[in-house]
């Protein structure tokens, strides 16, 4: 018997000693560490268990490993042999990770195998004894929690966009000249919040307001000496300094410091959302202004918009003034000084057109640093490739109603979910799967459905391997295809290549209507 192949204890028997791991983010109570401990001692003391030591995260994300120091730590004593335990007790498989990749929850759970420590899952209904049947059990149990966090990212992120809408500010310190007012449902004024806090309430919101007064002249001084005066942000940041006026952190001001006041939108009283997407807590990535989620006069203004808005042509105006070439140059130079680039550091830098100059005129930062021959230390192509599918996926469910249309069949399209009523008789979601070569070499694609719309139908558009153009489609059923992903080849079972077609003309003729005689 492989020593990671123990026999898992059944009531009556005894001499076990066990660890025990719980987690608790923010979901619900059920969950407390508290309830997990007394579920999981219960559990032990019913097989004669004794509980010898608890690692515990609490009010840490399932989502990765990373920040979860407990599991981190239960890992390395397992791995290191200091683990005076044969078992893991966990209270269920989502608590041991939401993990977006079901085999990186399981390489967790493995590596404490391979040390002869057996995890058991205590309140679930199969018993993790490596049987065909729990393994199956398992790994669709880790698909469903991790697909419960995309849901309810998705949840999230439309009920943010609906609160900034409403002039509600979602997170982030409210900045130089403005506070945060707390609301009740009703919009009556509760209570201004210091930096660091935060509502107590569901039903509370937060809006923002003028701060002191003295703070609201410095930011219109500051508009004032770059509108009227022509002084540059460097030249602002020192008049401040030598006032003694520092920043809303207690700082210096600086040249990037003194820019974001002069291109931030709040102080117009505009409301604005999505500028940076961190979901499911995967890379930051900065969204292109037509993503942005935007709330016109949401706040009072503290900026009279002419001010605002000549600011922002001064702006763009003094990047008018460099040509392609002599933007690559200063930034080569800049690159080859500080041997590294980033945002922070191009506005930083006196003398350089400001990191928007660069993203407005290369279409992204990533574009200019490629230029210039610089790599980031994370491979940021993928922002190019879903910024480009982006734009791409509304082109196709456009193709597809034409087409559709010219067939005598009508479509509708929910502009919130992309969804597509054909005939009024069955949805239709479109998807894009995007290309990626393994280290093997060879290539493959995910496609991932839209389970929480659950559309009759799922199109899904493969692309080539420069992810730029279609290389064929696929036509799932719902009926027939119940998992929230299915990961392709170049070569896949016959079973799955059924349902493959060159082109869409099929799928177009789904829509197609035909006049029936009628009968005599």
């Amino acid at each position: 018997m492989d020593k990671g192949d123990l026999p898992l204890p059944q009531k009556g028997q005894s001499n076990f000693r066990a660890a025990e791991y719980v987690r608790m983010s923010t979901e619900h109570q059920q969950y407390s560490t508290h309830n997990q401990v007394a579920r999981i001692r219960e559990y032990a003391q019913q097989r004669g268990i004794e509980v010898v030591k608890t690692y515990a995260d609490e009010g840490k994300s399932g989502l990765r490993i990373a920040g979860r120091l407990a599991l981190q730590q239960l890992i390395e004593d397992v791995e290191s042999g200091a683990a005076d335990f044969s078992m893991v007790l966990v209270y269920d498989v989502s608590r041991w990770g939401r993990f977006q990749d079901a085999d990186e929850s399981a390489y967790y759970e493995y590596r404490c195998k391979r040390a002869g420590i057996q995890v058991v899952y205590c309140a679930e209904q199969f018993e993790n004894d490596g049987s065909p049947i729990s393994t199956i059990v398992k790994g669709v149990k880790r698909t469903m929690a991790g697909e419960y966090s995309r849901e309810l990212s998705t949840k999230v992120f439309a009920g943010q966009c609906r609160l900034i809408e409403l002039g509600y500010r979602q997170g982030g310190p409210a900045g130089f000249g403005l506070r945060r007012l707390l609301v009740d449902q009703t919009g009556a004024s509760k209570a201004e919040l210091a930096r660091g806090e935060h509502k107590s309430l569901q039903t509370d919101r937060v809006v923002l307001v003028p701060g002191p007064q003295e703070e609201v002249q410095v930011v219109q001084s500051i508009y004032r000496w770059f509108v009227n005066d022509g002084l540059s942000e460097t030249e602002i940041a020192s008049r401040l300094n030598c006032s003694g006026i520092r920043t809303d952190l207690g700082r210096e001001w600086n040249r990037a410091t003194v820019h974001e006041v002069l291109i931030n939108e709040k102080y117009i009283g505009s409301n604005v959302y999505n500028r940076v997407s961190f979901k499911l807590r995967k890379l930051r990535v900065v969204n292109p202004s037509d993503m942005w989620i935007r709330k016109e006069d949401a706040f009072p203004a503290i900026v009279a918009k002419e001010d605002f808005y000549t600011a922002q042509g001064i702006i763009r105006a003094r990047s008018r003034r460099y040509s392609d070439e002599e933007l690559i140059e200063r930034l080569r130079n800049l690159y080859q000084h500080r041997q590294a680039l980033s945002g922070l550091i191009i506005n930083s830098t006196e003398g350089m057109p400001s990191s928007s100059v660069y993203a407005h005129r290369f279409g992204s930062l990533v574009r200019a640093y490629q230029l210039v021959g610089f790599v980031p230390s994370r491979d940021f192509q993928y922002v190019e490739i879903n910024r480009h599918l982006r734009r791409m996926h509304p082109a196709i469910v456009v193709q597809t109603e034409e087409k559709m249309a010219a067939l005598g069949g009508s479509v509708r399209r929910d502009p919130l979910t992309d969804l597509l009523y054909v005939n009024e008789e069955f949805s239709v979601s479109i998807v894009l799967a995007r290309c990626r070569r393994r280290e093997s070499g060879q290539l493959s694609w995910k496609m991932r459905f839209d389970t929480g719309l659950a559309p009759d139908l799922t199109v899904a558009v493969r692309l080539d391997l420069s992810n730029q153009s279609a290389l064929d489609y696929y036509l799932w059923p719902r009926l027939d295809f119940g998992n929230p992903r299915i990961s392709l080849g170049e070569r896949n079972p016959v079973e799955l290549e059924n349902y493959r077609f060159d082109n869409l003309d099929y799928f177009y003729g789904m829509a197609a209507r035909t006049r029936l005689r009628r009968a005599a």
